[in-house]
């Protein structure tokens, strides 16, 4: 599968550091001659799956995360094909500085891939603000506004946005309400920019993993012990018998990023083994 062909242009990024107060304090200037895709997330499961899908199928990248460590050593194992940035989206101020970096950096980008995100475990009867806000904010207000941001420059390349939803934003599950409603806000989010974008040229999808082995349960609270339980009885609620692998996944972000998927917009695509189709708890 070919990646797309880089649009000519003579720009120069730089390693960024994106502060909660906004100012990001940037060094090393790296020249950039291919397509790019921004991808948030990209320090573990399935955002750092597609960074390294996307770097291996020919773009740059443009990496964010929280852990400054793992995008170092992503930078030194791919040399001069990525330009990170360390910042907690959660943040509003680190989230705008990030959007302001890229638009005076880039003249274009190709695909942006919303994969960071967050889980947490309630229920209607005991669900708490603080939690709803944390899970809508990252899931739900990030990649929206981090989609507006940079809409110039996904209209200049004609580019591809991918959101990291779930099969819990489909289907409905106990024990994570709070979860269950930020993944169908960014489903219908997906459709809804879909609809607006197509004119621009701007294509727009989703995919809605199953249960990926990453440390997304475990960073959300769930400990080791009931995440072993929790993979194990994956086997038996995937109709393919096991959870899935964030490579798996990334696959599909590539295919719905890349111009094989150039007809395809608005599309919530499952990457579940099935799940979806069971009623299997």
């Amino acid at each position: 599968m070919k990646p797309t062909q880089p649009h000519p242009r003579d720009d120069v990024t730089s390693v960024v550091r994106a502060s909660p107060n906004g100012e990001g304090s940037s060094s090393g200037t790296i020249s950039r001659s291919k397509p790019i895709a921004l991808i948030t997330g990209a320090t573990s499961g399935i955002g750092e799956a597609c960074a390294r899908r996307f770097l291996v199928g020919g773009y740059d990248v443009i990496a964010t995360g929280r852990n400054a460590e793992k995008l170092s050593a992503l930078s030194s194992e791919f040399p001069g094909r990525v330009t990170i940035v360390v910042a907690d989206l959660e943040n509003p101020e680190a989230l705008r500085a990030l959007i302001r970096d890229v638009v005076a950096r880039h003249v274009y980008l190709d695909v942006l891939v919303n994969a960071a995100g967050v889980i947490g475990f309630d229920t209607v009867a005991g669900i708490r603000v603080e939690d709803l806000n944390r899970m809508m904010t990252l899931n739900v207000t990030t990649p929206v506004m981090l989609l507006q941001g940079c809409l110039p420059l996904l209209e200049a390349a004609k580019g591809a946005v991918v959101n990291v939803s779930s099969v819990a934003g489909t289907r409905a599950f106990p024990g994570i309400f709070s979860y269950c409603l930020s993944k169908a806000a960014i489903d219908q989010a997906t459709r809804c920019a879909a609809l607006e974008l197509a004119a621009r040229q701007i294509r727009v999808n989703a995919v809605n993993p199953g249960v990926i082995v990453t440390e997304l349960h475990r960073r959300g609270g769930m400990a080791d012990e009931a995440y072993r339980a929790f993979l194990e009885k994956a086997k038996s609620t995937h109709p393919i018998g096991r959870p899935g692998e964030p490579e798996e996944v990334a696959e599909a972000i590539w295919f719905l990023g890349t111009p094989a998927s150039s007809f395809i917009t608005g599309v919530t695509l499952a990457v579940d083994g099935g799940r979806a189709e069971t009623c299997l708890r």
